[in-house]
């Protein structure tokens, strides 16, 4: 069987590989879904090729609240099958990527007994769905006790808040992890290259025009074809059909990420917004992010803008439900923001408009699906792989993902960390969290961002200062002034490996920066008023 490891270097031997045969499947889309198709796909022993126009999980599946949760929002719209489907798939993403999946107590004030009263009739349905075992089900703190575990959160006047476990995650590592395992059992997966043209014969579709990021055009040939390109589903139904009616709405969700000290939560706490929505105040090492929005936005952009409504509507939020000095634009270290692929519903709003999933075919046979839910991404993979294999005339075998731990998922977390501490390693618990059984490895090559730069080149298919700091890392994010000093040692370690000049490296280095500073246009607009 192939290596997890992921060197996409050699552009033109990636490339070629995806000449001179057909595939069984071809995936257009290296997000989680997409992600999830190719694994489930390859692991069932079809002939696999995913290509990525970015990076992988370079669109929505890196802009996530990065929660793996059980959908409890959607038991209030009645929508029971998503709920327990949601709450049975935690479970399963918990256990093969138990580095991926930290529980954490979710934290939901509440003003009066009516109130708490009736989430707990909501929980106690949603863990009898769920299946949650005893030892893991919702407890219940007055405002005595809430004031006392999480003296950040404005008690008075509140009667408690109901407490329940859920799951917070890294979602760009988690979709990387399913690309590397399904280059393990097989499949060709290719970041940077775009799908130009979907060929058509005899009516039916039967391969891909392929661009590079250096402009080196293939022809790929598949027997089926998967369209999982999230947001941009619709511009590949086009490819397909000139004119193809648009099937998703597209969401925008914004997260405004803060120095810890300044929102001191230690768990996710639920904050009630000024819309009937909720607002998640949540701990990430050194900081603390608030999320989301949920507007509707289009086009669909890879790099959506924070608007000052997103900045106010958040910050109104937690000033609302935290005992804080009030928070202002001054206070945001870094942002991001995505887009959300809903499956398009007349008359609703964002935040009402389902997160199910849904599959059309396409005129030429091109199988799309958009909507869903990270954390059913694996379940969606499997139904898009059952109709692959019927319409391959394939006896339909059975999924194979649910069981068979993804990348650096064979780890005892506790465990792991507490060794990484004995050896003296300042960063052990990010580097399990992020990188699970392979943080051993990083951290006996020093440990450092060099380490973790030269290991997402040569592990993980990382060919920009980008990839790395973004998506690989995520210190874009959750670092002090949004990791702005990694960017030099990151970019000194990828360059010989990627044959950078010195003109080279600083552009990579000012690309990254430039991308900090767009990130944080509207907060730098706002300080300065």
């Amino acid at each position: 069987m192939p290596s997890d490891r992921l060197d996409l270097r050699d552009r033109a031997s990636a490339l070629s590989a995806l000449e001179g045969r057909v595939f069984d499947l071809a995936v257009i889309g290296g997000g989680i879904t997409g992600a999830g198709v190719a694994r489930d796909a390859a692991m069932r022993g079809l002939s696999v090729a995913l290509v990525e126009a970015e990076d992988f999980a370079s669109g929505t599946s890196s802009r996530s609240s990065k929660m793996i949760h059980g959908g409890l929002r959607y038991l209030a719209m009645g929508d029971l099958a998503l709920v327990r489907e949601a709450a049975s798939e935690r479970k399963i993403v918990q256990a093969i990527a138990p580095h991926l999946a930290r529980e954490t107590p979710f934290v939901m004030p509440a003003r009066t007994a009516a109130t708490i009263a009736k989430l707990r009739a909501g929980l106690w349905t949603f863990e009898k769905l769920g299946g949650v075992p005893r030892s893991r089900r919702h407890e219940v703190w007055d405002a005595e006790e809430l004031a006392r575990r999480e003296p950040a959160v404005r008690s008075q006047d509140l009667a408690g808040a109901v407490v329940y476990p859920e799951y917070l995650t890294d979602d760009a590592r988690l979709t990387l992890a399913n690309v590397r395992s399904a280059a393990a059992h097989g499949a060709v997966c290719l970041n940077h290259a775009r799908a130009t043209a979907i060929v058509v014969e005899n009516g039916q579709a039967r391969g891909l025009d392929i661009v590079d990021s250096g402009g080196r055009g293939v022809r790929l040939a598949a027997r089926q074809i998967v369209n999982a390109a999230g947001p941009w589903v619709d511009a590949i139904r086009a490819l397909e059909a000139q004119g193809a009616a648009p099937r998703l709405k597209l969401s925008r969700g914004v997260h405004l990420v803060f120095d810890r000290r300044r929102i001191p939560v230690e768990r996710t706490v639920i904050l009630p917004a000024s819309d009937r929505r909720s607002v998640f105040a949540v701990p990430r090492g050194g900081a603390a992010y608030l999320g989301t929005t949920d507007t509707f936005h289009e086009p669909a952009d890879l790099w959506p803008p924070v608007t000052a409504e997103d900045v106010d509507y958040l910050l109104a939020a937690a000033n609302r439900g935290l005992a804080l000095a009030p928070l202002t634009a001054r206070d945001v270290v870094a942002t991001w923001s995505g887009v959300r692929p809903l499956v398009a519903e007349d008359g609703k709003s964002a935040s009402d408009v389902s997160r199910k999933d849904e599959m059309w075919e396409g005129p030429a046979g091109v199988l799309a699906i958009g909507g869903g839910k990270l954390t059913a991404y694996r379940r969606m993979a499997e139904r898009v792989v059952d109709r692959v294999e019927a319409a391959l005339g394939r006896q339909v075998t059975p999924c194979r993902t649910a069981t068979s731990p993804l990348p650096g998922g064979d780890v005892d977390v506790a465990g792991a960390i507490a060794a990484l501490r004995k050896a003296g390693i300042a960063e052990a618990e990010r580097l399990v969290l992020l990188y699970g059984s392979e943080a051993t490895a990083i951290a006996a090559d020093g440990g450092d961002v060099a380490a973790e730069a030269r290991h997402a080149v040569l592990q993980e298919g990382a060919l920009t200062l980008e990839d790395y700091w973004v998506r690989r890392s995520a210190r874009a994010w959750f670092d002090v002034r949004g990791g702005e000093a990694s960017l030099a040692p990151a970019a000194e370690a990828m360059a010989p490996l990627l044959g950078w000049s010195e003109a080279d490296r600083a552009d990579q280095i000012a690309h990254c920066r430039a991308l900090r500073a767009r990130s944080l246009d509207v907060v730098t607009k706002e300080q300065a008023a």
